[in-house]
């Protein structure tokens, strides 16, 4: 079996349910020792678990990603148990339906502190401890944050804020001479428990026209699976793309090529 990622710690925040969770379990098939963090520490135990019933490696740990001090904590502690991390996906985000009339400042907020802001604190925390070794930070951005979707404001606007800043830090690395790799990757709908939760905070009538015009939308007429992103995101983890940087990834089913 092909170890793309052997041996590797790679750090994957929400990884206790959707494509999160799908990240976890295709770096643990190539061989890398996967950190599961997630705000929700028993759906991180149960996706180390699994990785460890299949003969992977993995340990779960509590954070909440937009804590500051939970980064620098983990960090360190993740050095000293397992060494130098050499992969950081920044993959937690939620999702709160609400136009630019309807969202409220706190649901605005809440977006970019989760959504933003904590791949901001990610990247920060990846670069300082991937600098003098090397590294790939993989930050999750979405179609949401190329093209506009009138019924979500805020995660349009915290994907978007996702994808530039990654470039950002992308020339940074690259003028500082590390040897770090910062890229985005671009999900079109993906079959997960985030898309469930925000159509069903929806009214049904308007849900139902969502849904409906969201599949006639996919040329290839259907949601991803979670570990169809996965499989983009360990491109990006190994070798294999060591001439990436400052890219996006869109893996969407044809959606934004209209």
């Amino acid at each position: 079996m092909s170890q793309r990622l052997d041996n590797r710690v790679a750090w994957v925040t929400g990884g206790g349910s959707g494509i999160g969770q799908a990240l976890c379990l295709r770096f643990a098939e190539e061989g890398a020792r996967v950190v599961v963090t997630d705000i929700d520490l028993l759906a991180a135990e149960a996706v180390a678990a699994q990785i460890d019933a299949l003969g992977g490696q993995a340990i779960a740990c509590q954070q909440d990603v937009t804590s500051e001090a939970r980064w620098a904590e983990l960090a360190a502690e993740l050095e000293e148990r397992l060494g130098p991390i050499e992969v950081l996906v920044n993959n937690a985000g939620i999702a709160i339906p609400g136009s630019v009339e309807s969202a409220t400042l706190e649901q605005w907020q809440q977006t970019q502190r989760v959504n933003l802001e904590s791949v901001f604190l990610g990247t920060r925390t990846a670069i300082g401890a991937m600098k003098e070794r090397g590294g790939s930070i993989i930050n999750i951005s979405s179609i949401e944050g190329i093209i506009g979707e009138p019924s979500v404001a805020a995660y349009n606007a915290s994907k978007g804020g996702v994808r530039i800043f990654s470039k950002s830090a992308a020339l940074h690395c690259a003028a500082q001479g590390y040897p770090v790799r910062v890229n985005s990757v671009h999900p079109g709908y993906v079959e997960t428990p985030m898309i469930s939760k925000a159509v069903g905070q929806m009214e049904d009538t308007e849900a139902q026209a969502l849904l409906a015009r969201v599949m006639a939308s996919i040329p290839m007429g259907r949601m991803a699976q979670g570990r169809e992103i996965a499989n983009g995101c360990l491109f990006l983890a190994s070798d294999e793309s060591s001439y990436m940087t400052g890219s996006e990834l869109v893996i969407d089913g044809g959606y934004t090529a209209r």
